[in-house]
């Protein structure tokens, strides 16, 4: 024990502050990784009472609403004085005095002190002598935190290096409750962008809702075949982009779509209209940004839609919808085996039909490049795009 009949010049003097520091270094190392404010108020309790080799420790929270200071963590305390106990910051209080000048205050012979009054709890407790120290936050909103109290009911006498000793320990816990504060801050701050964007994206997709509905019953009360199809075709894009926005909404993070659930999802909708064809679907555990998500899904849309309308004049046949990372390409195949593409396309053809126009332009928007296959039997559209579109997608496979 660090007792006031042993000197300075005592034999284990040296490793009596050496062990100081060990644990000062320690306690910076813990305070850098602490997760929660419980766990590194705990630890500084702990860590300043066995520094200065005491039977008891605590933090002191201030209060600005009551303007008073709570014991907020502590270790020899009983367990229901946790969070229970509040002592007054006036400075005929230790821990007050401590709290408002900011200097250290050493109370070695707490029985017969003059300058203060010797709380409640540390009469129930027999404490003979008290250190208290100043916490005060760093960071550029710099204030003050509270106190850190280390107790004895031994003899004995805490000295200026103690008090050093227990500032540093103090400094650092300032520095990490503000880490902890700012985390926090910017931990509210996401959940609340996080919110507001899943709303937006829930009222989007409802506004788009309308608009495909009242799309649909233009289709359905028009007599003009032709404005007909492409009513129901823009419904159809329209309701594509309120599936994005749906996965917006309901996806565990904000701004990303996962497409083997957004394009599986889309597939099967357009499968309601297919009739006799199958449409089956290939999709990589792949995520992009909404951005992203609109005009691969448009493509899809428009890619599977002319499949159905032209490969299978029987209404019977299968079209294939595949997504996957090749040769550091993020490449899109819609694949059928119907009648195959009429021999006077082409996509560089001045005047291509609107739908590819709008398939084109989609590629563009994607910095793709689009490429039209005849197979033996039916039609290949093959879409490359940069992976640099992903988002938070795992690694491909090795090998």
């Amino acid at each position: 024990m660090h007792s006031e009949s042993e000197g300075p010049g005592r034999a284990d003097e040296l490793s009596y502050r050496l062990r100081q520091q060990r644990l000062l270094v320690a306690f910076a190392r813990m305070a850098l990784q602490a997760s929660t404010h419980e766990e590194l108020l705990d630890e500084a309790s702990a860590l300043a009472a066995q520094g200065l080799e005491a039977s008891y420790g605590k933090v002191l929270e201030y209060r600005p609403e009551s303007g008073d200071l709570l014991l907020r963590a502590g270790v020899g305390w009983a367990r229901e004085e946790i969070g229970a106990v509040v002592l007054q910051i006036d400075p005929a209080s230790p821990a007050g005095y401590a709290f408002q000048h900011g200097t250290p205050v050493l109370s070695n012979h707490l029985s017969s002190e003059s300058r203060f009054r010797t709380p409640d709890l540390l009469v129930r407790y027999r404490i003979r002598r008290a250190l208290n120290v100043l916490i005060e936050r760093g960071g550029e909103e710099q204030d003050r935190y509270g106190v850190l109290e280390v107790d004895s009911p031994d003899p004995g006498s805490f000295d200026a290096a103690d008090a050093e000793f227990l500032a540093g320990c103090a400094g650092i816990l300032g520095v990490a409750i503000e880490r902890l504060r700012s985390e926090d801050r910017l931990r509210e701050a996401l959940e609340r962008q996080a919110f507001v964007t899943r709303e937006m994206s829930h009222r989007v997709k409802n506004s788009l809702g309308i608009v495909a509905s009242l799309l649909r019953v233009n289709a359905k009360t028009t007599r003009d075949p032709g404005a007909q199809a492409a009513l129901e075709d823009a419904e159809a894009r329209v309701m594509t982009i309120a599936k994005v926005h749906d996965h917006l909404w309901r996806g565990g993070t904000v701004g990303v779509v996962a497409l083997p659930a957004f394009l599986g999802d889309l597939c099967r909708n357009l499968a309601e209209s297919a009739g006799g064809i199958v449409i089956e679907s290939a999709i990589e555990p792949l995520s992009v940004g909404a951005d992203q998500a609109i005009p691969i899904g448009l493509i899809v849309n428009e890619l599977v839609t002319n499949a159905l309308k032209y490969a299978y004049s029987d209404g019977c046949g299968t079209v294939n919808v595949a997504l996957a990372r090749k040769e550091g390409e993020l490449v899109l195949e819609v694949r059928d085996a119907g009648a195959g593409l009429p021999e006077d396309f082409d996509l560089a053809a001045p005047r291509p039909s609107f739908g590819m126009r709008i398939i084109l332009n989609l590629a563009r928007q994607l910095d793709a490049t689009l490429e039209a296959e005849r197979l033996a039997q039916g039609t290949l559209f093959r879409c490359r795009m940069p992976l640099s579109i992903l988002e938070n997608s795992p690694p491909p496979p090795a090998g």
